[in-house]
């Protein structure tokens, strides 16, 4: 099975169509209990990253904005 790729390295819509996917596969029967670990892991970095970008994105916009009025 190939690693996944790296969360930094995902774009935020990739981020979120993960998540989507995860969040569904553990609402599933299919779920493996072996993997829900690590798809928990996985989930928990990828909220973590869009957080940190949505954040960031906010904080940019701000700072433009309140140029814009000054």
């Amino acid at each position: 099975m190939a690693e996944p790729t790296p969360v930094k390295e995902l774009t935020y819509t990739q981020a979120i169509n993960e998540l989507e996917g995860i969040l569904r596969l553990m609402q599933s029967d299919e779920c493996d209990i072996d993997r829900l670990t690590a798809l928990t892991r996985r989930a928990t970095a990828l909220i973590a990253e869009c957080r940190s970008r949505l954040t960031a994105t906010d904080e940019e916009l701000r700072a433009i904005l309140s140029e814009s009025e000054g």
